[in-house]
């Protein structure tokens, strides 16, 4: 009868290393997930900067026809 609670009490410890076993592995999983959505985060905001900066140069451009061609006021 010793013998029963210190295998009781072994199989517990040999549970709970599975389940912390495998806890470790989903946040390694998780780890890797948030790593690569900050990867890909980080190349949608240098397309979006990108397309600014795009479209900011084609404002400028169209100001630039608008005026030549007398489309916008003296007063604008």
């Amino acid at each position: 009868m010793a013998d029963e609670p210190q295998n009781l009490v072994l199989e517990m410890l040999r549970r709970i290393d599975d389940r912390l076993t495998r806890i470790d592995q989903r946040l390694d999983h998780i780890e890797f997930d948030m790593h690569e959505i900050k990867v890909r985060m980080t190349a949608q905001e240098e397309r979006m900067s990108s397309l600014d900066r795009r479209m900011d140069r084609l404002e400028d451009r169209i100001a630039r026809i608008e005026k030549r061609i007398d489309l916008v006021g003296a007063g604008e």
